[in-house]
């Protein structure tokens, strides 16, 4: 059963493509203690595609934040480019190519995704974010 009160975890990544993974696993353990397991495969997914353009186009640290809220799960990812993030393109449209699937996958698998451009700790950047309605 999901949890009511509202909570919020930022874990800091380095510059580096495992910080993918870690993301993603550290994700996973947290769906599944707030009893969000049902949100789990779409949410890591996303959460991937966030890390991975965060650490593949930039050249600083980035960060993953979570937050649950009434009901709606928010994933996001900063980044020290204060630049947005390129316009995602229709995903059928992309067939088999190897680059630019990111943001169609987050369009076409959160019910809301976004971004604005962002201060943290002194370094500009941008926070790229999607949310994902519970179902329960």
């Amino acid at each position: 059963m999901p949890e009511t009160e509202p909570w919020e975890y930022t874990l800091y990544i380095p510059n580096d493509v495992r910080a993918v993974t870690v993301s993603r696993r550290t994700l996973r353990l947290i769906l599944t203690v707030h009893g969000l397991i049902g949100l789990v495969d779409t949410a890591e997914l996303l959460a991937s595609e966030l890390v991975a353009n965060a650490v593949r186009h930039t050249k600083g640290p980035a960060a993953l934040r979570v937050c649950w809220s009434g009901g709606v799960l928010r994933i996001g990812a900063w980044d020290t480019d204060p630049g947005p993030p390129e316009p995602p393109g229709e995903l059928e449209r992309l067939g088999d190519a190897e680059e630019g699937r990111g943001m169609a996958l987050v369009r076409a698998c959160s019910d809301l995704w976004g971004w604005q451009p962002l201060t943290r700790n002194g370094n500009r950047g941008k926070y790229v974010w999607c949310e994902l309605t519970s179902a329960a």
